[in-house]
């Protein structure tokens, strides 16, 4: 049975999602990147910036002297994330071989013998264009091929809004006339070798054997050979490859660097992290703290918890402490993630000392006690005075 591979590409993935937010950025150009930084380097832009010369991880003092009318905005990565799990979520019914990209817009869904389900590939990938556009206000780019590395190169000859089908068989020559840099995974160096040959063009390197490549590329032979003629075995990981762990968010209503109010929701993310691994019989080993700063810079730190552990307590020491690490500026905050991973059942251990392990029990069963209460008469029910700001 011949593959059959959708790629899903939303064009300048997070103006797209600013612009959903903001319809007074449409068609016009803007610029993401940290506004308060120093040596600030463009995030995304949008078409019109990027056909005035302005290009990912170029500086911002270049970009905004290359495009003066510009509209420049901080980065939000939650937001994008957020934008990205919607956009999984509208796939899946169709496939669990679900491939994303890291929050760049970028899905590719796998729906080889899925006809008697869902109709033709093309008219998922119609489907899937349309449902983005009326739920969330994007506009995907989509094609269909046999693998991930031609479905992407059809994508981007058709971006920012379009559509494109290569039927199983026709992929050499659907790349043939192309230029070399399209093909995915060519490198720098790469380039700077095939132009040394004059080879520009894919139909100029498949005229050349294995044998030939290797003597001229050495171990990036087989990867041309087979890249340039459109051969992609590679598969689409499945959705949901990765390890568990429990993602709590809390965006603030005001961007804040109040230490009180920080450590007030954190504690609050605790209790819900928290109550969830009770409820999976689950403990922590391990929590990370994500910082979105109002200039759109981003700082992560993690600590690990031993023993493992599902107390609130216990988990908001190692919380705090994650915290610290990673507040380290005095930009304020815009947006806090907690992450708690390395996820296994709690340990059996029992602590060595009798004090200690009546304190634990103490603590365990408070927490118990209080996780029946709020089960019994709503989360609010009980209230921790840590997360009562004023």
């Amino acid at each position: 049975m011949d593959r059959a591979i959708i790629h899903l590409n939303i064009a300048d993935f997070a103006v797209a999602v600013e612009r959903t937010v903001d319809a007074r950025l449409r068609n016009r150009p803007v610029i993401i990147a940290p506004t308060g930084a120093a040596r600030a380097a463009v995030y995304d832009m949008s078409e019109e910036a990027y056909q005035a010369g302005v290009r990912k991880g170029m500086a911002l003092r270049s970009a905004t002297r290359l495009c003066r009318d510009a509209a420049l905005l901080a980065p939000h990565p939650d937001r994008y994330e957020r934008a990205m799990r919607e956009l999984l979520r509208r796939t899946l019914p169709y496939s669990p071989l679900i491939e994303a990209g890291d929050g760049d817009g970028h899905l590719f869904v796998d729906v080889t013998g899925t006809g008697r389900l869902f109709g033709p590939p093309v008219d998922v990938a119609r489907r899937l264009r349309i449902q983005a556009k009326s739920d969330l206000g994007l506009t995907p780019t989509w094609s269909v091929a046999s693998n991930k590395l031609v479905a992407k190169v059809a994508t981007r000859l058709v971006k920012p809004i379009g559509e494109y089908v290569v039927g199983a068989g026709e992929e050499q020559t659907f790349l043939a006339p192309l230029p070399v840099w399209l093909v995915p995974g060519i490198e720098r160096d790469d380039l700077t070798r095939l132009r040394e040959f004059n080879l520009r063009t894919v139909s100029q390197v498949t005229v050349w054997r294995l044998e030939q490549l290797a003597i001229a590329f050495g171990n990036r032979a087989c990867f041309l050979y087979e890249s340039m003629r459109g051969i992609d075995l590679s598969p689409v990981l499945p959705a949901g490859k990765r390890p568990p762990e429990i993602k709590i968010d809390h965006e603030f209503d005001e961007d804040t660097n109040d230490p009180v109010a920080l450590k007030s929701a954190l504690y609050a993310m605790v209790e819900t992290a928290g109550r969830e691994m009770r409820r999976r019989r689950l403990a922590a080993r391990r929590l990370g703290i994500v910082l979105d700063h109002s200039d759109g810079v981003r700082r992560a730190r993690q600590t690990v918890v031993n023993p493992a552990t599902a107390n609130d307590r216990a988990l908001f020491k190692r919380a705090g402490k994650a915290l610290s690490l990673a507040w380290t500026r005095r930009v304020r905050v815009r947006h806090m993630r907690l992450i708690c991973d390395r996820l296994t059942f709690p340990p059996a251990q029992q602590a060595l000392f009798p004090e200690y392990r009546k304190e634990k029990e103490k603590q365990d069963n408070l927490v118990g006690v209080i996780d029946g209460i709020r089960e019994r008469f709503g989360p609010d029910a009980v209230r921790v005075g840590r997360t009562l700001v004023v």
